[in-house]
């Protein structure tokens, strides 16, 4: 793998550092700003609807410079949002400054893996783009209960203040080591539109927000499910997160390696068991050791839905990526933002710190809905694909030179 694939893992592990840690830190906010905690939830929902707005804006902006000019833009972008949510002194301000950091997610990661895409063969690209998404996911195994441990005992804002330095040294390997490249010559923003009137492109995106939201329904609220329901103490949130960062980087690679061999499959066995894992958890949450073995799979399970689906929107996008690509990672985040609030409802209305995790099962089934029904239909196109093939007129025994006739055998199908 090029050695540029690392600057794109160095700018995401400070990106997924940032957007999760704020799950083991909610309580502490939640305190300081003497707000409920699924008030302090929408730290996590306006993140997410930022991703989603911020993923086509910035990716359109970014089209009038090159793809590395872009990616350390949106890194200053996100340096800039952590120092200001460090600095907050009500919530509406951490909230803002939780926004700004989050228009730079989506395009980056969406620029990101078109970038990676193009480093390698064809046949390596899901590859290619698991190792950028590895970054995000160590962030989760290091950077997420580095920065909680740090904010339990030195403050929340020191954290992001630490994660704003982590956006410094993405914002440095991305200069360093990623190729300079051709400004994009001939992009139209109508070329690039075009790409969602592909159905099987909307539904990888439905399932993005489905599948993913499935895991953030139950990880959101993770910090208050663990301490109340399972009887962690607060400072065991920090190595519980790092078991779900530890199956978030296995399912990431495996679904990457996979996918680049038997995407579909892959995408039904991972959205399947994530369904059943986190209706499960409603059980295994009241028991400290199946509690934690759920996180793990929970993690595993997610994260290996992410490199197909990230694949399978490039190649059904083919001719106008760019664009496709950074929104399906605002797709991620609709489900996060989504699910966030489901769960802060049905906690909310009393039904318990466990709840959430019901949400989370129905969203990943009617995922695995979805992709039974994409399959679907792309089996139905190549079997109509053959049968057109098959009913292409033949050259007739008595036909002239440069004649032909449809035979009786193979009538012609419209």
């Amino acid at each position: 793998m090029p050695l540029a694939l690392l600057a794109l893992a160095i700018g995401a592990f400070g990106i997924g550092t940032t957007e999760f840690v704020i799950m083991g830190l909610l309580p502490d906010v939640a305190a300081d700003f003497q707000v409920s905690i699924p008030t302090a939830g929408f730290l996590v929902t306006g993140y997410a609807l930022g991703v989603v707005l911020g993923a086509p804006l910035m990716t359109v902006l970014g089209t009038r410079v090159t793809r590395k000019r872009m990616l350390m833009l949106l890194m200053g972008l996100f340096i800039v949002g952590n120092v200001v949510s460090a600095l907050a002194p009500v919530l509406g301000v951490m909230l803002a400054g939780r926004v700004i950091a989050s228009l730079a997610h989506g395009a980056f990661f969406g620029i990101g893996s078109v970038v990676a895409a193009d480093l390698v063969a064809p046949e390596k690209k899901a590859g290619a783009i698991a190792m950028m998404f590895t970054g995000l996911t160590v962030a989760n195994v290091v950077g997420v209960p580095l920065g909680t441990f740090i904010g339990q005992n030195l403050g929340w804002r020191v954290t992001f203040f630490v994660v704003a330095g982590l956006g410094v040294l993405g914002l440095l390997g991305v200069a360093k080591l990623v190729p300079e490249q051709p400004k994009p010559q001939g992009v139209r923003i109508r070329h690039e539109l075009a790409a969602f009137r592909n159905v099987q492109v909307l539904l990888a995106m439905a399932m993005t927000v489905l599948g993913f939201g499935g895991v953030f329904a139950a990880i959101t609220y993770i910090t208050p499910m663990m301490t109340e329901t399972a009887g962690y103490a607060t400072s065991s949130v920090t190595w519980l997160l790092v078991l779900f960062g530890l199956g978030m980087v296995g399912g990431n690679l495996l679904g990457g390696k996979f996918a680049d061999r038997h995407l579909m499959p892959m995408l039904y066995i991972s959205l399947g068991a994530l369904a059943v894992v986190l209706a499960l958890f409603t059980l295994t949450a009241h028991n400290k050791v199946t509690a934690a073995v759920t996180i793990v799979l929970i993690g595993a399970l997610g994260f290996a839905t992410v490199p197909p689906l990230q694949k399978r929107v490039l190649d059904q996008a083919a001719g106008a990526p760019t664009l496709a690509s950074a929104v399906n990672i605002g797709a991620f985040n609709l489900g996060n933002a989504l699910s966030a609030w489901l769960g802060g409802i049905v906690i909310a209305a009393g039904l318990g710190y466990t709840a959430p995790n019901w949400v989370g099962a129905a969203l990943a089934g009617s995922a695995l809905v979805l992709a039974v029904l994409s399959g679907s239909l792309e089996r139905r196109s190549v079997t109509r694909g053959r049968l057109e093939s098959a009913h292409v007129p033949e050259t007739s025994a008595g036909a002239g030179p440069g004649e032909s006739v449809p035979t009786a055998s193979a009538p012609i199908s419209r």
